[in-house]
C-alpha cells in the first residue's frame, strides 16, 4: 500500500520523536498502538517505572501562525487516548495501579530547509484527573 504524503510526512515527525525520547532516556515499547473507533497511540514507551503514551502532531511551519499546532490536541481527542491508553494497559495486563501518563511531542518542520524543531509537554491529561 503506497503512504499519502501526509501519511509519509506525519512518520517523520514520530520518527524525530522517536529519537528525542531515546535520547532523553525512554524506552520504546511499541508504536502506533490501534483501537478500532478511537484512534491510535503514536508511541508507547517506559520512563523509569512509568508508562509513557505519547502523540505526536508534527506541522509544516507556515502554518504554524494560522493555527497553532497545540489546538490539534482537543477534548474529544484526550478522551479518546485516555480510553485507548486504558485499554492498552489491561491488554496487556499491567496493574490497576500502574502509573501512567500521556504526553504530547509537538515536530514543527520547515519543508524547505528540512530543520525542525521540538516541543514535548508531559502529562497532557492532568487537568482531567485532579
Amino acid at each position: 500500500m503506497v503512504k499519502s504524503k501526509k501519511r509519509e510526512f506525519g512518520d517523520a515527525g514520530e520518527k524525530i520523536a522517536t529519537e528525542l525520547l531515546l535520547q532523553n532516556g525512554y524506552r520504546i515499547v511499541e508504536t502506533n498502538f490501534r483501537v478500532k473507533n478511537l484512534g491510535e497511540i503514536d508511541i508507547v514507551s517506559i520512563q523509569e517505572k512509568q508508562i509513557v503514551f505519547v502523540e505526536v502532531k508534527t506541522r509544516n511551519v507556515s502554518y504554524e501562525t494560522s493555527f497553532p499546532i497545540g489546538f490539534a490536541i482537543g477534548p474529544k481527542k484526550k478522551r479518546n487516548l485516555k480510553r485507548i491508553c486504558q485499554i492498552y494497559l489491561l491488554n496487556n495486563e499491567y496493574p490497576q495501579n500502574q502509573d501512567w501518563r500521556v504526553d504530547a511531542i509537538f515536530v514543527s518542520v520547515n519543508r524547505e530547509t528540512g530543520s525542525y524543531e521540538t516541543q514535548h509537554i508531559e502529562n497532557i491529561l492532568w487537568d482531567e484527573y485532579y
